[in-house]
């Protein structure tokens, strides 16, 4: 079974996304070159954990690091709109600036979620990195944090994407692109 046969189109490269990847790093370490205190990268497991892991090793600066898990799609290809936080941070983010790294914002309501858990652990700011923007499925703002500001990679048109992290039913993770899923594959 070839995984690429699942795929309909393919929307970014890993030339493309590892490009991407590098742009958004450097950013980042411009923007917090001259903050007081290392920012704490927090990786929304298991999605982010790729672009998490690219991401964290071309930035320039002293960092921690932690992982967190939300659930809101489960097996299915929509968000259930009822995110929950199912494993919580090993680090204490209170007073700290955190960047959030999550793979996709598709309807906002895990970030929004994911957002103010870490607001109420006392984090003095919240930014965004998101690898892929789904604007028009928006259905909660989102609202940053003191000073957070909002990375983003791709802005993705309204397909149910694959690959670089991303999954369906656990599967085409390991693909080293983006790509739209076949219907078929998942109806």
């Amino acid at each position: 079974m070839s995984l690429d046969s699942h795929i309909e189109k393919v929307l970014w490269t890993q030339d493309q996304i590892l490009d991407r990847v590098t742009q958004i790093a450097s950013q980042i370490t411009h923007d917090f070159n001259a903050a007081p205190h290392p920012p704490l990268f927090v990786g929304v497991a298991t999605g982010a954990l790729l672009f998490f892991a690219d991401l964290v090793r071309r930035i320039q600066l002293p960092l921690s690091v932690d992982l967190v898990r939300a659930q809101s799609y489960g097996s299915g290809t929509l968000s259930n709109g009822a995110p929950s936080v199912s494993l919580d941070l090993k680090l204490d983010v209170k007073g700290k600036h955190v960047v959030l790294v999550e793979d996709i914002v598709d309807t906002g309501c895990t970030l929004s979620c994911l957002i103010a858990h870490l607001e109420a652990k006392g984090a003095s700011s919240v930014s965004i990195c998101a690898f892929l923007d789904k604007p028009t499925r928006r259905k909660v703002p989102i609202k940053l944090v003191g000073d957070g500001k909002f990375y983003k990679g791709f802005e993705c048109p309204d397909y149910f994407v694959v690959g670089y992290g991303m999954d369906f039913a656990e599967l085409y993770r390991n693909l080293p692109y983006i790509g739209v899923l076949k219907p078929e594959h998942y109806k």
